[in-house]
């Protein structure tokens, strides 16, 4: 059997997108960009993007009801709640978030924290792919 290893010249990529031209989201907490979606890039799969929390900043507990969710930690130290238990993400370090498991970040490190996350599948409209379960902070004003 032969397996075809290189993908047809007919595909093609989608632009590049630089995390410092996307403007950021802090309705739930941090700085959160969505890199890759089906709006910047027609992506049919999944979306990619970069979180950014400050020394004491959160994102608010929230779930997907469509997506699992891929949070891989560059650098920093954070307190992560994952159903309810507590757990410990440092740099280089990754979990996995499974579809409808309540999820919750606190930077409670002495710096910084960045993470890369991709969520997959898409939910069948972008309103749908979050469920919040505690007042986010952009909701009450709390913008930086």
């Amino acid at each position: 059997m032969t397996i075809n290893v290189h993908p047809p010249s007919t595909v093609i990529c989608g632009p590049i997108v630089h995390r410092h031209d996307v403007q950021p989201n802090y309705r739930r907490g941090g700085d959160i960009r969505t890199l890759l979606s089906p709006a910047s890039v027609g992506a049919a799969a999944a979306f990619m993007g970069t979180l950014t929390l400050a020394r004491g900043e959160i994102v608010t507990e929230h779930w997907h009801p469509y997506s699992e969710e891929f949070l891989y930690c560059v650098s920093g130290d954070v307190l992560i709640t994952v159903d309810g238990e507590e757990r410990r993400l440092t740099a280089e370090s990754a979990i996995h978030i499974p579809v409808g498991v309540r999820h919750r970040i606190i930077n409670d490190g002495d710096g910084p924290a960045f993470f890369v996350f991709t969520c997959g599948p898409l939910a069948p409209r972008p309103e749908l792919g979050h469920v919040d379960t505690e007042p986010s902070p952009g909701s009450l004003g709390g913008v930086r």
